[in-house]
């Protein structure tokens, strides 16, 4: 399935009719099983768990340190409300333990340089409940993931 995305990733938004540069990317298939690229918490507003994944373009470009990212590119953000965990703490003694909640939304982005090239050559997309949201709703995603062009727009850093 890996191998066949990219084409995927092509002719489904022909097929949708979409006219966004980052209609029609798809949750692809079997992705909960991807490696770890990293975890991360993030605070403020969002205050959820998260964990990066990567396709074996993406991992095999963050273990190489390879900037720019090559097409083929596949990452996936799963994140999770970040909650204490009271049955943990109380095993403790202290309130110190922490949990993964209820999920809050997977993201993704895909590299492809031709059909991206309007967003710095990454697709965008975000699934709440495993349905896509409306296009308009990723019309944040390249003005914050464009500051840090220097990256290739990627914030995450690979973890061994």
């Amino acid at each position: 399935m890996i191998r066949r995305l990219p084409h995927l990733l092509f002719a489904l938004p022909l097929l949708c009719g979409a006219d966004t540069p980052t209609a029609g990317v798809p949750l692809p298939a079997g992705y909960r099983n991807w490696p770890v690229i990293t975890i991360a918490h993030e605070a403020g507003n969002f205050n959820d768990l998260r964990a990066v994944l990567g396709n074996d373009v993406a991992i095999a470009a963050f273990r190489k340190d390879q900037r720019p990212f090559p097409d083929g590119t596949v990452i996936a953000r799963l994140a999770w409300r970040y909650e204490s965990s009271p049955a943990n703490d109380a095993v403790f003694g202290r309130a110190q333990s922490f949990v993964a909640g209820a999920p809050t939304n997977v993201q993704l982005m895909v590299k492809d340089s031709n059909r991206y090239a309007a967003t710095g050559g990454w697709g965008f997309a975000q699934f709440n409940g495993g349905k896509p949201v409306e296009p308009a709703a990723l019309s944040s995603c390249f003005p914050c993931h464009h500051q840090i062009k220097d990256r290739d727009l990627v914030f995450s850093h690979y973890s061994p």
